[in-house]
């Protein structure tokens, strides 16, 4: 008998030799992990039907020291976590991914670690690995977390290292295909309002939004820091405004600054587009609630949660994922330029 099977069930040494693998991918295809073939997928599911295996999992973990949980560690507020569609999806994204493994998701909102708690639980051995995302350059407790467990970060780190693992979207790239866009639209004095800039997602999109004016020999506007949230893009707007510079378009680095944008135009009784065209990015739920509808850069989200948490299984299951995943963007074109 194994410490993975009660006495007269299959063990998984019969699972390997009756798929013709080895023990290590029995392993990997029970806990879900993606590294494995879809040869070698089909092979194992088929052996472990004939024979009836089941797991004994309390028995591994106890042998293994494995807690089977994930801490997901999100370095915001409750208000900024619940209130953007970003977070939703990223975390279908995970959890369509765990359902499929034994692993439990463990959500740690921390907006700062001042008294360390967050990375205590973390270290204690409460969890085997753990998923970061949104995190800002002054995160500095997230590097003892990832000193003591496995981590994939949601972006290019803050403070990034060759060891490192990570899944991001190309935001340079969606930052230059918006302002591409207004810029073939005719729109030549561009504004932008930008998430913070301690985050990377945020200085990439500037980035790419200063790239292509460079290319097409126009200045950059003024700029101003929406924070990621509708509020925050209403005073940016309003920032924008009262500067005095005159602009006939806007890249608004997220949908919901662009909400926030908008209606600040709307009480100045500015038109969009008529009088300044608006691009976003995310390509939410809130493009499409919002009038007029936002032509936007769509990030895939929901992907992006299933990449990390496929890279974390991988890891976890000693195999060797890439070390960064960037996915690419999408322009979405409505109403709004």
């Amino acid at each position: 008998m194994t410490l993975d099977t009660p006495r007269g069930a299959a063990t998984i040494e019969e699972v390997a030799a009756a798929a013709g693998v080895s023990r290590s991918t029995v392993s990997r295809v029970v806990n879900g992990s993606a590294s494995v073939s879809p040869a070698a997928l089909d092979a194992v599911t088929r052996a472990i039907a004939e024979l009836d295996y089941v797991p004994n999992r309390a028995a591994r973990s106890l042998a293994s020291r494995a807690t089977m949980a994930i801490a997901l560690v999100v370095p915001e507020d409750t208000t900024r976590f619940f209130g953007d569609p970003f977070f939703a999806a990223v975390v279908s994204g995970i959890h369509s991914r765990l359902g499929r493994s034994d692993y439990v998701l463990n959500l740690l909102i921390a907006s700062d670690d001042p008294h360390d708690k967050t990375s205590a639980y973390v270290r204690s051995g409460a969890v085997d690995g753990a998923i970061v995302v949104s995190h800002h350059t002054s995160d500095r407790f997230i590097e003892s977390i990832a000193a003591a467990v496995p981590v994939v970060y949601g972006g290019r780190p803050a403070h990034a290292r060759r060891s490192d693992f990570y899944v991001d979207v190309d935001n340079a790239a969606g930052g230059r295909v918006a302002t591409r866009y207004l810029i073939s639209r005719g729109c030549r004095r561009i504004a932008t309002i930008t998430g913070p800039l301690t985050m990377p997602a945020a200085a990439d999109r500037l980035d790419g939004y200063r790239e292509a004016l460079t290319d097409a020999g126009l200045a950059p506007s003024v700029t101003a820091d929406g924070d990621f949230t509708a509020r925050g893009g209403a005073a940016a707007m309003q920032q924008i405004l009262a500067s005095g510079v005159e602009f006939d378009a806007l890249f608004i680095a997220s949908d919901l600054m662009a909400r926030g944008a908008l209606e600040t135009l709307g009480r100045a009784g500015i038109r969009v587009p008529d009088d300044v065209a608006i691009v976003g990015f995310d390509d939410s739920p809130v493009a499409t609630s919002v009038h007029p509808q936002l032509t936007t850069v769509r990030q895939p989200s929901h992907e992006q949660g299933m990449r990390m948490a496929d890279t974390l299984l991988s890891i976890l299951a000693g195999g060797s994922p890439p070390h960064a995943t960037v996915l690419d963007i999408e322009l979405v074109t409505r109403a709004s330029a």
